[in-house]
């Protein structure tokens, strides 16, 4: 099996779940045992600074404070995922790509963040998206989504309405131009 993790997953505009419409999902694991993902492009109604002061944490980083907060996925949406670059140790961390992506969703990160001592670049999402197995094969074969690997300069540097399209231009896409008719030829 070909593994996907630390690729893009890009929603086709024929996507037909409205949870995925224009996204772009970043997989952090993927196996015969299914995938697990974080949508990178769908702002929240919510400032990184609410979840600081949910948690009681001291913010003395106000940068940091007025990010937006990224709806994850559908699956578990009070569940806090930061992806980052960072060599710092973080109590529960998955090294997707070594330095270059990890995923942590403990509260220490959130604690270091509050404090300006987290890692930079990062992105905070509530919730994830997740596959059974077979079911992203699945999906990839009624194309539903296009996939590429991941850049990290869509997840971090890009402003997040223009990462559906940056992504979809990594495969010299041009999304506005794709019908929302899926097919077989």
């Amino acid at each position: 099996m070909r593994t996907l993790q630390d690729h893009f997953l890009i929603a086709m505009p024929a996507m037909g779940d409205p949870n995925f419409n224009g996204t772009v999902t970043y997989l952090c694991q993927h196996s015969e045992q299914g995938a697990l993902g974080i949508i990178i492009n769908r702002p929240l109604d919510i400032q990184l600074g609410e979840v600081f002061r949910q948690h009681a944490f001291e913010i003395l980083d106000d940068e940091q404070a007025n990010q937006p907060v990224m709806g994850g996925g559908p699956v578990q949406p009070g569940v806090g995922f930061v992806l980052h670059q960072s060599e710092d140790d973080y109590e529960s961390t998955l090294e997707i790509t070594g330095a270059e992506i990890k995923v942590t969703v403990s509260k220490d990160i959130l604690s270091a963040m509050a404090r300006g001592q987290g890692p930079q670049p990062a992105l905070v999402a509530l919730g994830y998206a997740g596959w059974d197995a077979g079911q992203l094969e699945s999906e990839l074969a009624a194309n539903v989504w296009l996939s590429t690997p991941a850049d990290t300069a869509i997840i971090f540097n890009t402003p997040f309405q223009k990462r559906w399209a940056a992504a979809a231009a990594l495969l010299g896409v041009d999304i506005s131009q794709l019908s929302s008719y899926a097919g077989h030829a």
